[in-house]
């Protein structure tokens, strides 16, 4: 029998413990107490943050909205028919993040950056929080770089900067998508990437907006998340959070954005529904008081930035569905004042066949000609006064009374400039022949062209400047400074045109 040698026992004893880790892992728990309509309320939760993803039993995840004293609210970020009353969730310790990169180009995605395209799944490895604050006063550079819409009336009368935040509001129905699905569709070839974010539309819809997109080649710079009217209200409140987050990657990397938020009328809607299940105070129109930090928070994520930080931009194009053209009404009124400026569509122009229907005097832009090119910035200068008096004027004959000369000539130019603006449904046009069309409008050479013929004469101008040697000249020069050419070259081409023309 071996004897047994107490040193050798003690230094094993005193190895063990020394080896000893005391790794304690703690878990805050709670237990669902209500459930249904996308909300839990969850009780024991005394450490959770707001904001912060938490983790259902059966691996459904949340997001604490509300921190009360005896319990949180909860808004559940998918299918809460599993969640029932007395399950546990845990605190994760994590802010909700969302999947961002160059992967989901060209693809659609739910807000939590999960396809649904079917095209099979994105592989992603880098993720940004949802909610961020904004850049700072110093961090932002002044909007001057042009962000071309494609679309004349736009471009000459409401210029949009990089950058910018500029309101697409008007009644249902007047064609607010289809200027934000035109602008997307310009920025092919102008190193642009953009963000669709779909907000409680038909899916139908969307899949339509995703073919437009891939039949203009400009699904591979875009990215469309959807939250469709058939989602969880919550899945509607995070989607234009979302897109901006997706968004803000490509900014801080150096890069131009353009984000389109259709529309922030339902969001407003999704957030008082949840706000008023989560039992919150409603205020105007049971809206909850905090309505404007909503819209406000995400709407100055859109910035540009200064030189030191990359110079990158995103521009948002928020749209607003009014009622009855009421701009007066409180969410419209709120993101009036958040944004740029707004682009007002008038049912009754759109009615008229008047497309895109933009009352010019309701309609502005508050970076104005910081955001347009010297050359369209010089041809329009007047046009905005020309379109305001001679629908003062078009009014006023309504009552038939003989009418001067003067007056005459002045309406038939309002008509001619009514004309030359309307703009075909995603028939963009480059800057230089926007600058064209202008130029024979502002100086007097489609004065003498009938009414019927504007469109056809303006056809057969692009074609001109398009095959005559000083066309030519003149449209790379524009191209090339962003002036306008030399008058007497410009103007000898038009004249040409116009004396071909038949």
């Amino acid at each position: 029998m071996s004897k047994i040698n107490p040193v050798e026992i003690s230094n094993l004893i005193k190895a063990q413990i020394k080896s000893f880790e005391k790794d304690l892992k703690t878990d805050s728990v709670g237990t669902v107490i209500k459930v249904g309509d996308g909300i839990a309320l969850v009780h024991g939760l005394d450490d959770a943050m707001s904001g912060e993803l938490l983790a259902f039993s059966n691996n459904v995840f949340g997001m604490a909205l509300n921190l009360e004293r005896d319990h949180v609210g909860v808004i559940i970020l998918d299918e809460s028919t599993e969640i029932k009353e007395g399950d546990t969730v845990k605190t994760t310790g994590k802010i909700l993040q969302v999947p961002v990169g160059k992967e989901l180009l060209g693809r659609v995605v739910n807000p939590l950056g999960q396809a649904i395209d079917g095209l099979g799944k994105i592989s992603l490895t880098k993720t940004r929080p949802l909610e961020k604050k904004a850049p700072g006063v110093m961090a932002r550079k002044s909007v001057e770089e042009p962000l071309q819409t494609g679309i004349k009336v736009l471009d000459a009368l409401v210029p949009i900067g990089r950058g910018q935040r500029e309101l697409i509001i008007g009644d249902r129905k007047t064609g607010k998508t289809s200027i934000a699905i035109d602008t997307i569709i310009n920025q092919k070839g102008k190193d642009v990437i953009c963000i669709y974010v779909a907000i409680g539309q038909k899916e139908s819809t969307v899949a339509g907006i995703q073919e437009t997109l891939k039949r203009y080649g400009a699904m591979e710079y875009s990215i469309i998340v959807s939250a469709s009217a058939s989602e969880p209200s919550p899945l509607l409140y995070l989607a234009p959070y979302a897109g901006v987050t997706m968004g803000e990657e490509f900014m801080y990397d150096g890069k131009h954005v353009l984000i389109v938020y259709d529309d922030l009328s339902k969001h407003a809607i999704a957030y008082r529904e949840l706000s008023l299940l989560l039992r919150r105070p409603p205020g105007r129109e049971a809206f909850p008081g905090d309505v404007f930090y909503l819209h406000s928070r995400l709407l100055e994520r859109a910035a540009k930035l200064n030189d030191d930080l990359g110079g990158g931009s995103i521009t948002a194009l928020p749209i607003i569905e009014t009622q009855a053209g009421d701009i007066s009404a409180y969410i419209p009124t709120n993101v009036i004042s958040i944004t740029d400026g707004q682009i007002f569509l008038q049912s009754n122009l759109f009615y008229s066949g008047v497309r895109p229907a933009i009352n010019a005097g309701l309609s502005v832009s508050r970076v104005g000609g910081s955001a347009q090119t010297k050359a369209i910035k010089k041809v329009s200068g007047t046009l905005r006064l020309d379109l305001a008096s001679f629908r003062e004027l078009e009014a006023f004959t309504q009552f038939g009374s003989d009418l001067d000369s003067a007056t005459k000539k002045k309406l038939a130019r309002g008509e001619r400039t009514v004309e030359i603006l309307k703009q075909g449904l995603h028939e963009v046009m480059d800057v230089e022949k926007q600058v064209v069309s202008i130029y024979a409008l502002t100086r007097g050479y489609l004065d003498s062209v009938k009414l019927e013929d504007i469109n056809r004469f303006e056809k057969a101008l692009h074609d001109a400047f398009d095959q005559d040697k000083d066309g030519q000249a003149c449209m790379d020069h524009i191209r090339k400074t962003k002036a306008l050419p030399d008058e007497a070259l410009f103007n000898g081409v038009i004249e040409r045109a116009k004396n071909a023309f038949v």
